[in-house]
């Protein structure tokens, strides 16, 4: 087998995570385009400028734009950034600043304490965020600071705008700041169908953590304040965390190319679809089992016994510890309606 069809076919076995899908051609031309002679470093350049500009306008609102490496830094800088030691940050039992983080929020924010919700779905019961802040009061409870949701959930579902405004009004009245966790926001945004803005600082939301690594993109993630008081000093947390890229512009020109071209919910969109497509075909194999509503891209499914065995010897790459069990089926921008259609009539042949 030729080097490129041996990569053909591990490609076509990948359905953990979009991380595994490689750079999408907006994101690639434009980085090469930035890699054409010299640029101001930390962030001074005309890339990150026009980066800046451009989410701006996505979001159609004065927000402070910010590009880390990866999630896990721009999850746990943005919420050290609205919290002190002695505080407390809220979030799903499921969120990955509490499962898949290493404790990063509580190391950056030297200390702060994450208390969990429950929550049909993925989505916090606000009830039970309400319950968190009222059921101590006294000086020896972590005094309940922030918010962390996450959109699209790490069970693959959807906040609606309806949803999202009672978060923001609870969390108004119960004086907490809003963290989205938006590793997949391009996907929400996608399959909703509604303006960037309705899902963010119009619903309350305080700060985003924009994902471009699962989009597309080689590695950043863009951090957005949209109440630009919490991002005081924001520049320094950066820097001392070892996240101020020295050549900036190769965090930014990506999100350049995704933005101005449109390819960014473009992509996401296909990879919604995909997921659509493959929940539609497992629906129909008797015995498989669709654990959560299909709403972005990803499908989490229970499977027949011995079929997660059958298709891991068959080569196929798919988590099996996300969301309390189950198979996680994860679409991506280079997901194809062959890879989608070969899984499934694996699946199907297995469950025979």
């Amino acid at each position: 087998m030729t080097n490129d069809a041996q990569q053909s076919t591990e490609r076509r076995l990948q359905f953990a995570s979009d991380n595994y899908a490689g750079i999408c051609p907006e994101a690639w031309e434009s980085m090469a385009a930035a890699n054409r002679g010299y640029a101001c470093s930390y962030g001074d350049d005309p890339w990150t400028e026009r980066a800046c500009r451009l989410m701006r306008d996505f979001f159609e609102t004065d927000c402070e734009v910010f590009f880390v490496f990866n999630g896990t830094a721009a999850n746990s800088l943005a919420l050290a950034s609205l919290c002190h030691s002695f505080h407390s940050i809220i979030c799903h039992e499921t969120s990955h600043v509490e499962t898949d983080e290493c404790g990063a929020a509580e190391f950056f924010s030297n200390g702060t304490k994450i208390l969990l919700v429950p929550g049909e779905h993925g989505k916090v019961d606000l009830e039970a965020v309400d319950h968190t802040v009222h059921r101590r009061s006294d000086i020896h409870y972590p005094k309940p600071k922030a918010l962390s949701i996450t959109q699209a959930t790490e069970l693959g579902t959807l906040y609606t705008v309806d949803e999202l405004h009672r978060v923001g009004e609870l969390a108004r009245r119960l004086s907490l700041k809003v963290h989205m966790d938006g590793a997949r926001f391009a996907n929400a945004v996608a399959a909703l169908g509604v303006h960037p803005s309705e899902l963010t600082w119009k619903a309350g939301v305080d700060v985003l953590c924009f994902g471009g690594t699962k989009n597309g993109m080689a590695v950043g993630e863009a951090v957005i304040f949209f109440n630009r008081e919490l991002a005081a000093e924001f520049d320094y947390r950066c820097k001392q965390s070892g996240q101020l890229a020295s050549k900036m512009r190769f965090l930014a020109a990506p999100w350049v190319g995704l933005l101005e071209s449109g390819a960014l919910l473009k992509h996401a969109a296909h990879a919604n679809a995909c997921a659509a497509a493959l929940e539609a075909r497992l629906r129909a194999i008797p015995g498989v089992g669709i654990r959560f509503p299909r709403q972005a891209n990803s499908v989490f499914a229970d499977l027949p016994p011995g079929v997660v065995s059958a298709l891991q010897a068959k080569g196929w790459h798919f988590y099996t510890f996300i969301g309390s069990g189950g198979a996680r089926f994860m679409c991506s921008w280079e997901t194809t309606d062959g890879d989608v259609e070969h899984l499934a009539s694996d699946i199907e042949a297995a469950a025979r």
